[in-house]
């Protein structure tokens, strides 16, 4: 099942690559991009509770569907852009087993553990 769930998830971030290739920004914008997402790990700084909130807001797909859907609706480029971004940077994560965080700690996640304390 891991592995069907991984697969699907490359299919997503293969499609956003697609999606990124019919708006009219330069390639290197994609990678240059793709980590912004990870900002939201800056609310561990503060405490667990408040990294998972900041963390799983910028990466959940509801976000990401949300402004996809501005810019398509407004005909924005730029959000557009944001919101391929985010579907292709959760896909990315997901793919990798980094899934939303729980209040407890960055290791717990829906996924499962990550890192070494994380591991099941």
């Amino acid at each position: 099942m891991r592995d069907l769930l991984k697969l699907e998830e490359a299919a997503i971030f293969l499609l956003s690559i697609y999606l990124f290739s019919r708006l009219d920004f330069a390639w290197w914008c994609f990678p240059a991009l793709l980590l912004v997402p990870d900002v939201g790990m800056i609310g561990y700084l503060f405490n667990p509770k408040t990294g998972a909130f900041i963390y799983n807001f910028f990466h959940h797909r509801l976000v990401a569907a949300s402004v996809s859907f501005y810019g398509l609706v407004f005909g924005n480029e730029y959000w557009l852009l944001a919101g391929i971004i985010l579907f292709a940077h959760i896909s990315f994560d997901r793919m990798m087993g980094y899934g939303l965080k729980f209040n407890n700690s960055f290791h717990h996640t829906h996924l499962g553990g990550i890192g070494k304390s994380g591991k099941n």
